[in-house]
């Protein structure tokens, strides 16, 4: 489910509860990635969604990729992911 660009928290949260999803990948290209996840992360506890895997992609620094896994997130995906990297690491969230 594609829910489109410049979406809030909140809405992210209300979307993956409406459509059952397994997986939230957001994209973030503001440098922003650190706070939101860490938001997004504490809200899906908040509303039971806890067992739903938060990927993230965009521009990402290689140095901030553990503390994003530290914080919860399931999958990294920097700038210049090829997209088998993507694919296979999407994949291995259900392996």
């Amino acid at each position: 489910i594609y829910s489109g660009l410049h979406q809030t928290l909140d809405q992210i949260i209300q979307t993956a509860t409406q459509e059952a999803v397994d997986v939230i990948g957001l994209s973030i290209m503001s440098g922003a990635h650190l706070p939101i996840s860490e938001k997004l992360m504490g809200m899906m506890k908040e509303n039971g969604l806890d067992n739903i895997h938060l990927t993230v992609g965009g521009v990402i620094p290689h140095q901030d990729i553990p503390k994003l896994k530290d914080m919860g997130v399931s999958e990294v995906f920097p700038g210049g992911t090829s997209f088998e990297d993507i694919v296979t690491g999407m994949n291995d969230l259900f392996n």
